[in-house]
């Protein structure tokens, strides 16, 4: 098996573990809020069936449709471009990345990236 093999199929594998824990804090949100699906799918775009299959983890799913309920939901997108981030430079994600709530990180690193791109301006 080659290198570029053995990489591509622990990506396929970390996005695959992604989109579950995308699913359940999708899930876990959405009853927070005490929202069916059937109330919420509308909210997001999508059926009902298709809910569930996110909600579920289902690898078919396209990380599009977990990005657009979690915008339907305000929840930070963060939790799912972070641990994509990590893997990207080959660094091992906290495992409490999934539970943590991450709106205050992301605006720490809008604000740090509105300095950088004002500075390199002047």
């Amino acid at each position: 098996m080659s290198l570029s093999m053995t990489v591509e199929n622990s990506g396929d594998k970390m996005l695959d573990e992604l989109k579950v824990i995308s699913g359940r804090r999708i899930e876990d949100e959405r009853r927070r809020r005490r929202m069916t699906q059937r109330q919420f799918a509308p909210k997001a775009g999508i059926s009902v069936r298709w809910l569930r299959e996110i909600e579920a983890g289902n690898p078919i799913v396209k990380l599009d449709d977990h990005l657009r309920c979690a915008n339907a939901l305000h929840l930070a997108p963060s939790y799912i471009f972070l641990p994509l981030l990590y893997q990207s430079h080959g660094r091992a994600l906290p495992i409490n990345f999934a539970i943590m709530d991450l709106v205050d990180i992301e605006r720490r690193c809008l604000a740090m990236l509105s300095r950088r791109m004002t500075a390199n301006r002047l």
